[in-house]
C-alpha cells in the first residue's frame, strides 16, 4: 500500500469570466496574448491578465532564473516574476514523475515554458474566453496551437516513462492514462473546479489550423527519449537504439517433437511407443507361430520334473484339497533353508508357549506407547510442506528478518450471480454500495478479546503513513465516507475507475490511488463498470513468529471476523441476492485443524467394516448353524484389529518420544493403511493353517503353515517397510513424517503378526477343537453338534475351486496368453504416454474439508481476481559506494546500465505470458536518486542550519487547516534550498557520504503534491538499513506483480521463471539476487517433483529387487517381480493422468507405497510357483490353487473393503489421493497378480530348483493349553 498524492500541474494561472467579447489578439512576433496576474480565484489559484502587450525584456537576475527552467526562452519574455514563480511552483509537481527521463522532462517543461513566457506567445496562443473579476478582464479559456507532429513526438517521448512507486506509467498520473497525445493534451487542458487540482482556465490544444490568420503552431525541437544527450533509461524508453537488443522480450519457446501423418499429428513419444508396441506384438506372434509350426502344443518348460516328484508331476496342477506343499518344498537356497528352519522352529515354539510369546510381543508396542505423552500435531502449512533446508525457506527467513514479513490478508468477495443463459449482471450500483458501507461499519465496530483487552481492526491493520488503515475497497473512492457517497453518487466511482491516479477526490483515506483492477472482479477487458464482483482486502501487520504469540492479537481478531461474517454479514449479502466468499490469514490453519475430526467417523467405520470382513473371511461356513458358533473367527479377527491398533500407537509413541511431530494425515491414513496390510497377512496365515491336513497335530500344522507362507509374508512386509523408508527421503516434512510413521507401524505389525497373532491362532484353533463357542470360550457345545462338521472347513471354498478348476486352465490356453500379454503390455505403453501428461501441484481446495467456507473463496479468487500476487526481487549486499558500479547495475533512470536489474525486469514485463511478470518494478533506488536530484527541486531540501526541509505543501512549511485538510503557505520554508547542485554530484550520482546522509531523510519523507517521491510508507520496508553506514545495504527489495495465476501450473511456472531470471541476473551482474513471493515456499517442491518421483520409485524398485533376490535366491524370479511391479506403477500413473490427479509429495508417497503393497499381489504367487513341482504350466496351476484364493479374498477384497469406505470421507484429499489411488492400485495389482503374472510365469518363469524333502519335526506336541 503506497501513499501517493495525486499530481496535477497547473499551467499559468488566469481566471476570468467567460465573455463572448474577449479581445482578439492579432498574431505577431514579439507580442503576448496574456501578461501578468490580475486576480485570484475563490480557491486561491492565480488568474492571468488578457494583455496583448509587447514582450518585455527581463533583468539579468530574472533572465537567469528563466534560463534555469526554460533554456529555450531567451531575450524578451511574456511573463512577470510572479507568473514565473507560479509556473516554477506548479511544474515541480510533475518533475518527480519525469525526471528519470530527461528528454521527456525537457519536452514537457518546454511545452509550459513556451505557453507562459515565450516572446512570440501571440503566434500560437489565442484567448478565446475572458472573465471579469473585480472589473479586471482575466483569461478563462485559450486555444493553444501546436503541430500534430509536435504533439505526437512529445507524447512518444513520455508515454513509457514509469512511476515506480506504484508500478505504473507516469502517464496514468500526468495524463489520466492517455493512450494518444490528443487524450493527454485534453487531460492537461481541462478547467479544474474550485479546490481541485488542474488549470484555472480551459486550454484547448489545436493541432490543425482552420484558417490562415497568421497563427504559427508551436513546433519547437522535441528531444527523443533515445537522444544520447538526454538519455532515458531502457525502462522508460524501450524504443531507444541502445535498448532494443536488451529489451526485446526473451520468450522461452518450448519446442515439442511431433510427427504428422496426413491430418493426424502425434507426439514423438506417443508415435515411438506405438511403433515399439507393434514390433513387440509381431515378435510375440512370430514366436508363437514358430513353436506351433514345430508341433509344440504350448511354450516349453526349460526344466523337467524332478525324479522325486513321483506322480504328482503329472496331475496337471491339480492339488489335493487337503494337502500342503510344504513337506516337499524346501529349496536348496541357503536363505530359504534358513527361513524354513526358522519358521518351523518358531511355529513349534509359539505353539508350545503361546502365552509367553503373546505377553512378550505385546510388551514392545505397549512400552513404545509411553512416548505418546510427548505426542504433538503439526498444523502449520509452512512446517508441513516446506523443507527447513529448502532454498525458498531460507529466502523467506531472510526476507522476513531483514525486511518485514508480508502482511496478513483478510478478504471479502461479493459477487452477483449469473442466471440461466445470462451472464452475471454488474455489481456497480447504489444498493450494493450502500450494502458495502453497512458491512464496512460492522468491520470497523468489530472488537475481539485478547488476554483481557479488546482488539479492533485499527489496532492491527497496516498503516503506511501511521494514520489510516490501508483498506483496499471500492469505498475508498469516497474515502470510506457514506455522506460523500450520498453527495457524489455512483457516477463518481465510475469516474474514479478511469481517473483513480489523477484525481485527488479519488484518493484513499491513506492518500494512495486505488487501482480498480485490485478491488473489482469479473469485468471484461478494462470495462470496470461491468464488474460483477467487489473485492475488499484488509491488510494486517504481520510479525516474525518465534514463540507463536507474536500475532496473537491479529489471530484473535481474525477469529472474531470470521464469526461476524458467518453470523451477520453473510445473511445481509444473501438478502441482496449476492454471493459472498471470505477468508482470513489464519483460515487455512483453522480449517485444517477442523479437518482432523471431520473424518474420524470414516476411520471408525473403516475399522468396523474391516473387522466384520476379516471375521467373515477367517471363519468357516459349516453346514450346521450351531457349528457356526464354534467355527467363526470373530474373536480372532477382533484380536487382529487390536494388534494393528497397537502397532500404529507404538509407531506414534516411538517417534513422539524422539521429537517428531505427527500430522493429520498420519492420524487418519496410517491406521487404515496398516489395517489393510495387516489383515492381508492375517488371512494368509489362517488360510495356510486351514489348508494343512487334518491328520497332523496343531503344532505341525502351525509350523508347516509358517514354512509355507512365512517367507512370502516376510518378503512382502520387508518390501513395504523398504518402500516407506525410501519415501522418508522426500524433503517434504509432512510426507517424510508420514513415511517414517508408516514404516515403523508396518514393521511392528509384521512382528506382532508372526508372534502375537500366531499365538492367538493357536488359542483359537484349540478352542475350536474343544468345541468352545467363539467370543464365549467358557461355553462349550456338545461334541456331536460339531462332529458332523469336523473337517468341513477343509473343503475348498468357491474362490479356491474357481482358481483351481477355471481360472488356471483358462490362462493355460495359448490364445489367451497372447491376448493377456498384448493387453497388459499395451496398457503399460499407454500409461507411459499418459504419465508424461501428469501435472505437478496440489490444489488448495483438495486439502480442505468439502464443507469449508474456503472452497467458495478459492473458486472466486480464480474466477474474479485480475491481479497476481506481489513479487519481490531481493538484492543482497548492495554496495552503494562511489567506487562500486552496483547503483548503475540496479537502477533504471537515466545513466543506469541498459542491462540493469530494473531495466531487465521491465523487459520481462513485456512478455508476461512467459515471464509471469505483469509490471516494471517499484524501485526505492530510482525514487531516491530522483528525490535527491537538483531537478526535483521540491523534494530534497534543507534549512539554513542543514536540517531536512519538507516540501512547501507540508507542515511546517504551511499551516494545516484541520477542517478542510488544506495547507496554506506560511513562508516558514522560504529560505530552504535544494540539497545539492549539479556540481555537487559525481556523474549525476551522489557520493558515498551524500548517499549515507540523505537516505534516512528520504525514508522519512512524506509524499505529497509538491514531491511525490517521498519514501515513507512506500519504501519503509523495502530495504534493511541497519548497518548501512558501512556502505553496504544488506537487503534491498524491488516489488512488481505476477500476472493472474489461476492454476497450479501457473504458480509452478511463475516460480521457475522468476528463479531462472534471478539466476541469470546474478550471473550477469555478479550480485546475489533472488525472487520472493508468499507462495514460493509451497511450490518449490514442484520444480523438481519429477526428479523426486523417478528417483524414489527407482530406489524403491531397486531395494525391493534386492530383498526379493535375497529371500528367493533367484535373479530370474526377482527380475519378473520387478518388471510386474514397474508395470503396476506405470499403470497407476496412467490412471492418475486420466483422473486428473496431480503429481505432488502425497502422490509420490502413494506411488512408492504402491510398490510395497503391489509386492503382496506378486510375491505369494511367485513363491508358490517356485516351491511347486512339475513343469511351468503345472506349477502355475498349483500356485493359483494354493495362493490364488488367498490373494483374492485375503488381499484384494480386504483392501477393497477398506478403500471403499474412504469414498465417503469429508475431505477431498482422502477421496482423491487415497480412495481413487488406492482403488486403482488394488484393481491394477489384482489384475497383474492373478492374470498377467501367472501367464508370464507359465511362459518364462524361473526353472524349478532341486527339491528335497523337509524333515518333519520329531518333537512331540506340547500339552500346554494356556
Amino acid at each position: 500500500m503506497y501513499c501517493m498524492v495525486n499530481i496535477v500541474f497547473l499551467v499559468h494561472p488566469t481566471s476570468a469570466q467567460q465573455s463572448n467579447g474577449a479581445p482578439r489578439v492579432v498574431p505577431a512576433e514579439g507580442y503576448c496574448s496574456m501578461y501578468g496576474i490580475c486576480a485570484n480565484r475563490s480557491d486561491g489559484k492565480v488568474l492571468n491578465c488578457v494583455n496583448a502587450t509587447k514582450a518585455v525584456k527581463p533583468d539579468t537576475l530574472f533572465s537567469t532564473r528563466i534560463q534555469s527552467l526554460c533554456p529555450t526562452i531567451t531575450g524578451d519574455v511574456c511573463c512577470t516574476v510572479d507568473q514565473f514563480d507560479t509556473l516554477h511552483q506548479q511544474v515541480q509537481q510533475a518533475v518527480p514523475f519525469l525526471v528519470g527521463c530527461p528528454a521527456c522532462l525537457r519536452n514537457f517543461l518546454n511545452l509550459f515554458c513556451e505557453m507562459s513566457c515565450s516572446p512570440n506567445q501571440s503566434l500560437f496562443i489565442n484567448v478565446t474566453s475572458a472573465k471579469q473579476v473585480k472589473n479586471i478582464t482575466t483569461v478563462d479559456g485559450i486555444d493553444y496551437y501546436i503541430t500534430s507532429n509536435y504533439g505526437e513526438e512529445l507524447y512518444n517521448s513520455c508515454k513509457e516513462v514509469k512511476f515506480g512507486t506504484l508500478n505504473t506509467r507516469a502517464m496514468d498520473f500526468l495524463g489520466g492514462g492517455a493512450k494518444t497525445y490528443k487524450e493527454w493534451f485534453a487531460f492537461l487542458g481541462r478547467q479544474a473546479n474550485p479546490n481541485e487540482p488542474g488549470s484555472p482556465y480551459l486550454i484547448t490544444y489545436r493541432p490543425d489550423l482552420s484558417d490562415s490568420s497568421g497563427v504559427k503552431p508551436l513546433n519547437t525541437t522535441i528531444y527523443s527519449c533515445g537522444d544520447p544527450s538526454l538519455g532515458c533509461s531502457c525502462g522508460d524508453c524501450p524504443s531507444s537504439s541502445v535498448c532494443m537488443g536488451s529489451l526485446s522480450p526473451q520468450s522461452k519457446t518450448e519446442t515439442s517433437c511431433s510427427v504428422k501423418m496426413g491430418s493426424l499429428k502425434a507426439e514423438c513419444l506417443d508415435f515411438s511407443l506405438v511403433v515399439v508396441y507393434i514390433v513387440f506384438l509381431c515378435a510375440i506372434l512370430l514366436w508363437g507361430l514358430l513353436y506351433r509350426s514345430r508341433g509344440r502344443t504350448g511354450f516349453p518348460s526349460q526344466t523337467k520334473p524332478p525324479k522325486n516328484a513321483d506322480d504328482k508331476s503329472n496331475n496337471n496342477g491339480n492339488v489335493p484339497e487337503n494337502s500342503a506343499q510344504v513337506p516337499k518344498a524346501a529349496s536348496s537356497s541357503i536363505v530359504q533353508t534358513y527361513m524354513s528352519t526358522f519358521f518351523r522352529r518358531h511355529g513349534v515354539f509359539v505353539t508350545r508357549h503361546p502365552l509367553l510369546v503373546l505377553c512378550a510381543s505385546l510388551l514392545v508396542p505397549i512400552l513404545l506407547c509411553i512416548g505418546l505423552i510427548r505426542f504433538k500435531v503439526e498444523t502449520r502449512p509452512e512446517k508441513l510442506w516446506v523443507s527447513p533446508g529448502s532454498q525458498t525457506a531460507y529466502e523467506k527467513q531472510y526476507f522476513d528478518s531483514h525486511l518485514a514479513p508480508f502482511y496478513r490478508i483478510e478478504q471479502l468477495v461479493l459477487a452477483t450471480s449469473a442466471s440461466d443463459q445470462l451472464e452475471a449482471p454488474t455489481i456497480v450500483n447504489d444498493n450494493n454500495f450502500k450494502l458495502l458501507f453497512q458491512i464496512q461499519k460492522k468491520i470497523d465496530d468489530l472488537r475481539a478479546n485478547y488476554s483481557g483487552s479488546t482488539v479492533s481492526l485499527a489496532d492491527i491493520c497496516l498503516k503506511p503513513l501511521s494514520t489510516d488503515c490501508a483498506t483496499q475497497s471500492v469505498l475508498q473512492y469516497f474515502q470510506l465516507d457514506p455522506k460523500k457517497h450520498d453527495d457524489l453518487g455512483i457516477d463518481h466511482a465510475k469516474f474514479c475507475f478511469e481517473h483513480y491516479s489523477s484525481e485527488e477526490t479519488c484518493l484513499s483515506t491513506f492518500q494512495s490511488p486505488i487501482d480498480p483492477s485490485t478491488i473489482l472482479g469479473g469485468f471484461p477487458g478494462s470495462n470496470f463498470t461491468e464488474a460483477s464482483a467487489f473485492v475488499i482486502t484488509y491488510p494486517v501487520n504481520n510479525k516474525v513468529e518465534t514463540t507463536g504469540q507474536e500475532n496473537g492479537k491479529a489471530m484473535a481478531w481474525e477469529r472474531a471476523y470470521i464469526n461476524l461474517v458467518k453470523e451477520e454479514i453473510l445473511p445481509m449479502v444473501l438478502a441482496q441476492n449476492l454471493t459472498l466468499s471470505f477468508s482470513s490469514e489464519s483460515s487455512i490453519k483453522d480449517e485444517l485443524n477442523r479437518e482432523s475430526t471431520a473424518d474420524a467417523i470414516t476411520i471408525v467405520i473403516s475399522y468396523i467394516v474391516m473387522f466384520a470382513y476379516i471375521s467373515f473371511t477367517l471363519g468357516d461356513r459349516p453346514s450346521r448353524l450351531w457349528a457356526l458358533f464354534v467355527s467363526s473367527k470373530v474373536l480372532l479377527g477382533l484380536s487382529g484389529v487390536v494388534l494393528v491398533m497397537l502397532s500404529v500407537l507404538g509407531s506414534m509413541g516411538f517417534f513422539s518420544a524422539v521429537g517428531v511431530k505427527s500430522t493429520l494425515i498420519i492420524m487418519e491414513v496410517i491406521p487404515f493403511l496398516v489395517l489393510a496390510v495387516g489383515v492381508d497377512n492375517m488371512c494368509i496365515l489362517v488360510h495356510a493353517v486351514k489348508r494343512q491336513p487334518d491328520g497332523i497335530v496343531l503344532e505341525e500344522r502351525i509350523s508347516n503353515a509358517l514354512v509355507e507362507v512365512g517367507p512370502s509374508i516376510t518378503l512382502a512386509s520387508l518390501a513395504e517397510v523398504l518402500a516407506f523408508s525410501v519415501s522418508a527421503i522426500n524433503p517434504m516434512p509432512a510426507t517424510r513424517a508420514f513415511s517414517m510413521f508408516a514404516a515403523m507401524a508396518v514393521l511392528l505389525d509384521f512382528v506382532l503378526q508372526v508372534t502375537a497373532f500366531v499365538a492367538l491362532i493357536v488359542y483359537d484353533f484349540r478352542r475350536a477343537e474343544d468345541g468352545r463357542i467363539d467370543c464365549v470360550p467358557c461355553a462349550r457345545l456338545k461334541s456331536s453338534t460339531v462332529a458332523g462338521d469336523n473337517g468341513g472347513h477343509q473343503r475348498l471354498h468357491f474362490v479356491a475351486r474357481y482358481m483351481k478348476d477355471f481360472h488356471g486352465p483358462i490362462l493355460g490356453y495359448r490364445p489367451v496368453k497372447f491376448i493377456v500379454i498384448a493387453v497388459f503390455v499395451g496398457l503399460a505403453f499407454a500409461s507411459i504416454a499418459m504419465s508424461t501428461r501428469l501435472q505437478p501441484g496440489l490444489e488448495q481446495k483438495i486439502v480442505l474439508p468439502r464443507d469449508s467456507y474456503l472452497q467458495g473463496y478459492f473458486d472466486d479468487l480464480q474466477k474474479y481476481m485480475k491481479v497476481g500476487p506481489p513479487l519481490y526481487f531481493v538484492v543482497k549486499n548492495f554496495n552503494y559506494s562511489s567506487a562500486s558500479e552496483n547503483t548503475n547495475q540496479i537502477c533504471s533512470i537515466n545513466q543506469c546500465n541498459s542491462n540493469s536489474l530494473l531495466n531487465e525486469i521491465a523487459r520481462q514485463s513485456l512478455s508476461p505470458e512467459t515471464s509471469y511478470i505483469a509490471k516494471p518494478a517499484a524501485s526505492w533506488l530510482d525514487d531516491f536518486l530522483i528525490w535527491m536530484s537538483p531537478e526535483a527541486f521540491g523534494c530534497c531540501r534543507k534549512f539554513v542550519n542543514g536540517n531536512y526541509c519538507p516540501p512547501d505543501d507540508q507542515p511546517p512549511c504551511c499551516q494545516l487547516d484541520q477542517d478542510s485538510g488544506s495547507c496554506s503557505s506560511n513562508g516558514a520554508c522560504n529560505n530552504c534550498t535544494t540539497c545539492f547542485l549539479h556540481s555537487d554530484l559525481h556523474n549525476g550520482r551522489p557520493s558515498t557520504t551524500q548517499f549515507r546522509e540523505k537516505l534516512p531523510w528520504f525514508l522519512d519523507a512524506l509524499p505529497s503534491s509538491d514531491c511525490s517521491k517521498g519514501g515513507k510508507g512506500a519504501y519503509s520496508t523495502s530495504l534493511d538499513h541497519s548497518g548501512y553506514e558501512n556502505g553496504i545495504i544488506q537487503a534491498s527489495a524491488f516489488r512488481t506483480y505476477h500476472t493472474p495465476l489461476n492454476k497450479q501450473t501457473d504458480y509452478v511456472n511463475s516460480l521457475r521463471a522468476a528463479r531462472d531470471f534471478s539466476s541469470q541476473m546474478s550471473k550477469d551482474l555478479q550480485m546475489e539476487i533472488f525472487p520472493y513471493s508468499v507462495f514460493h515456499i509451497f511450490f518449490e517442491q514442484y520444480l523438481s517433483v519429477w526428479k523426486t518421483a523417478i528417483m524414489n520409485i527407482c530406489v524403491c524398485l531397486g531395494a525391493v529387487f534386492v530383498v526379493c533376490f535375497v529371500v528367493t535366491s533367484s535373479l530370474w524370479a526377482s527380475a519378473i517381480i520387478l518388471i510386474v511391479l514397474a508395470m503396476i506403477v506405470l499403470d497407476l500413473m496412467g490412471v492418475m493422468a486420466v483422473l486428473g490427479i496431480q503429481l505432488n509429495a502425497i502422490s509420490i508417497v502413494n506411488l512408492v507405497m504402491s510398490i510395497g503393497i503391489a509386492v503382496e499381489f506378486c510375491v505369494h504367487i511367485t513363491h508358490a510357483f517356485m516351491i511347486g513341482i512339475g513343469d511351468r504350466e503345472n506349477r502355475v496351476r498349483q500356485a493359483l490353487s494354493t495362493m490364488g484364493a488367498s490373494v483374492f479374498s485375503g488381499i484384494t477384497l480386504t483392501k477393497l473393503v477398506g478403500v471403499i469406505v474412504l469414498r465417503f470421507a469429508k475431505s477431498e484429499v482422502f477421496v482423491v489421493y487415497y480412495f481413487q489411488m488406492y482403488l486403482a492400485l488394488v484393481l491394477i495389482g489384482f489384475l497383474h497378480g492373478l492374470i498377467f503374472l501367472p501367464v508370464v510365469l507359465s511362459l518364462c518363469g524361473p526353472p524349478q530348483k532341486t527339491m528335497k524333502p523337509i524333515e518333519q519335526s520329531q518333537t512331540p506336541p506340547s500339552n500346554e493349553q494356556t
